[in-house]
């Protein structure tokens, strides 16, 4: 196992200011993890922090063997080639064996498997997010970084990929997911780690979380009183 992740005094700073702010965190393998805060919060910048593609400004983030780990973002990037070529390409990159193999077994997992040779590109958006989830599959992270996947989305596309995430969580996937969305956090949640101007304000299993935050910050979020930006 390459968990527990932890961070120590973590700063990031960028354009004069500190957008994480001396974050002191360790996450365990386990149930799902949700970050969770407004706009503005951080939720991105520490997601990239802790897969590894910022380094941080001050501070340490350690974990043995970080490779076992994926991340999907809000707006996937898709290669120019076909859905199925799209996950083949990152299975030969983390050197796996019987990449095509690999690739229809996610495309199927997905339900994209008829729209294995259809230009990536040409998918729409809950499409494109669900071949993000395929090519996150076929490598079977330890660790699944999600940043605000659905957030883009419709609500029946939203249903889909909750679906998916669930079945990474049933595998043995541990998930990491930010959202500022209350409900998808009560529905994917098992705790909640809830930022506020890049601190960590408050962490709890996610029922008490929801029916009693600690926090006066965390209290009115919840409410709906915290501007998103």
């Amino acid at each position: 196992m390459i968990l527990p992740l932890r961070l120590e005094s973590v700063v990031y700073a960028a354009g004069g200011r500190a957008i994480i702010d001396g974050i002191t965190l360790e996450i365990g393998a386990g149930p799902s993890t949700v970050i969770l805060g407004a706009n503005g919060a951080g939720k991105s910048v520490l997601m990239r922090l802790m897969h590894g593609l910022l380094a941080p400004t001050s501070g340490r983030i350690s974990w043995r063997a970080p490779g076992a780990q994926a991340m999907v973002f809000q707006r996937p990037i898709m290669l120019r080639r076909s859905a199925f070529a799209n996950v083949v390409y990152a299975v030969r990159l983390a050197k796996r064996q019987e990449p095509e193999k690999l690739a229809m077994d996610s495309l199927k997992e997905v339900g994209l498997e008829h729209l294995a040779h259809r230009p990536a590109r040409v998918l729409s958006g809950g499409e494109q997010q669900r071949l993000a989830l395929a090519r996150a599959w076929a490598l079977h992270p330890e660790v699944l970084f999600l940043d605000e996947p659905t957030a883009s989305l419709d609500p029946a596309a939203t249903r889909e990929i909750e679906t998916i995430i669930k079945a990474f969580d049933a595998s043995g996937t541990k998930i990491v997911m930010a959202t500022h969305n209350l409900g998808q956090a009560r529905r994917l949640g098992d705790e909640v780690i809830y930022l506020h101007r890049g601190r960590v304000a408050e962490r709890a299993p996610a029922e008490k979380f929801f029916a009693q935050p600690a926090t006066a910050e965390a209290a009115a979020f919840i409410k709906g009183e915290l501007p998103w930006t």
